[in-house]
């Protein structure tokens, strides 16, 4: 009973009698985490704020939770919890998953932040196994009712967050694609039916997608399934609204830096011994792929130049042109678009359709945490290969021209492998150490 009472205190800060007050407001989320004055004094504050919105998660007034979930959200998005997320992950995991299960679709949408924030925040590790293994299950169920399009948004971009950081076999990174993918193109069957996805749907789905295939090895997909979303993604080109188009251009240019259509079309005419088989059949394949590599070209030429009238967000007109001209660029020329962005000083800088993707879907999950996050959040730093000035230990670092940067940090480059490798080793001791196991043999020549 004592805890009990203690714990609606707490929640009485959190409360309001209005039931449909607005809960995604930072402006609202920040308010409840007001700090007092002195260092020391504002991070237990904000502590024992952080406990009380925790409290707040088991109450049954919905908009209770609601404001609980946004004072969550807003911290861990401003600041690093990590003194938090030691004492108390499995409650807050398990709370914001009771969410996803039971609440309303901006509950649901404000527990799916919630739990990729607190993927960021734990970086690899079991931790991050453990999110990715008890979310995967009620993420997918919920999506099956795509009722409102803020929920089914909300849970494929959490799903997609968990994934990136969690997922250390190939195995489960397709899965959670194959998830996104049956949204998109469901085999139909006699118990299912077909819905019509508002656009935003489908953009957001197209991106979290595209977003996992960066940490994919393009050797491991069928050349009958890059020829299925080639296909698909060409479609998607002609559609009206923009934000679609412009998720599909980039998935495009993605699968293209994966792997070459060339290459699809030479094990399209081969057989797995090498061999080239006789008849139309082969024949008939190389075409197809040749063709739809041809009409792409044409439709991203197309794109590149509107003149507008097509979609209603004029806004995004110079944004699709921007993006169809480096898309074209690079199927033409294979150049991907060099990007530079400051970040306190020091720059960030792309070179590859994986890490602008990368980097694109980062900025928008995180919004207005995104410069805190990646000064502090090593995880983060470690997959967009930044480093803040503070940790350069001797003077200025070197400053490579453009050809050298080419040479050290393009995809294909023998640093951007061994650097690959590593990230992945790094997933598969974390998995070795969840199953119980310890890696043997690990010399400094594997590094």
């Amino acid at each position: 009973m004592g805890k009990r009472n203690k714990q609606r205190k707490n929640i009485a800060m959190l409360d309001t009698d209005d039931e449909n007050s607005s809960v995604s407001s930072s402006s609202t989320a920040r308010s409840d985490l007001m700090s007092v004055s002195g260092t020391d004094e504002v991070q237990v504050d904000k502590d024992s704020l952080l406990e009380q919105a925790l409290d707040a998660l088991y109450e049954k007034r919905g908009s209770t939770r609601e404001k609980a979930l946004a004072a969550i959200t807003d911290a861990f998005n401003t600041n690093l919890q990590h003194q938090f997320v030691d004492k108390k992950f499995v409650t807050l995991l398990h709370l914001c998953l009771n969410s996803i299960k039971k609440g309303s679709s901006k509950e649901i949408a404000l527990a799916c932040h919630a739990i990729g924030l607190l993927a960021l925040t734990v970086g690899y590790g079991d931790n991050a196994r453990e999110i990715l293994e008890e979310s995967v299950i009620p993420i997918s169920q919920n999506l099956k009712s795509q009722s409102d399009s803020l929920k089914t948004v909300s849970l494929v971009e959490c799903l997609a967050i968990v994934t990136f950081v969690s997922a250390t076999e190939t195995e489960e990174t397709e899965r959670s694609m194959q998830i996104m993918w049956q949204l998109l193109h469901p085999k139909l069957g006699s118990n299912v039916v077909a819905v019509k996805l508002p656009a935003v749907v489908i953009a957001a789905v197209v991106s979290a997608w595209t977003f996992l295939l960066t940490i994919m090895d393009g050797c491991t997909l069928k050349s009958k399934d890059w020829q299925e979303y080639i296909s698909y993604f060409s479609t998607l080109l002609d559609k009206d609204d923009r934000s679609v188009r412009i998720a599909a251009g980039e998935a495009l240019a993605l699968i293209f830096e994966t792997v070459s259509i060339e290459k699809l079309a030479t094990e399209n005419k081969t057989t797995p011994d090498g061999s080239v088989p006789e008849g139309n059949k082969s024949r008939e394949g190389y075409t197809h792929i040749l063709g739809l590599k041809s009409k792409i070209l044409n439709q991203v030429r197309s794109l590149s130049a509107e003149a507008g009238g097509k979609g209603s967000a004029k806004k995004d007109l110079n944004s699709q042109r921007n993006l169809f001209k480096d898309v074209l660029e690079f199927l033409e020329d294979d150049h991907a678009p060099d990007i530079s962005m400051k970040i306190g000083g020091d720059s960030l800088q792309t070179l590859t359709w994986s890490e602008l993707i990368k980097l694109n879907f980062m900025k928008h999950f995180l919004g207005g945490g995104f410069i805190k996050h990646m000064q502090d959040n090593e995880f983060l730093q470690d997959v967009l290969r930044f480093t803040p000035k503070r940790k350069h230990l001797l003077g200025e670092k070197h400053q490579m021209s453009s050809g050298e940067k080419r040479m050290f940090q393009s995809p294909n480059s023998i640093l951007n492998k061994a650097r690959t490798q590593f990230l992945n080793k790094q997933r598969m001791l974390s998995k070795d150490r969840n199953d119980g196991h310890f890696a043997v043999g690990m010399g400094d020549e594997d590094m």
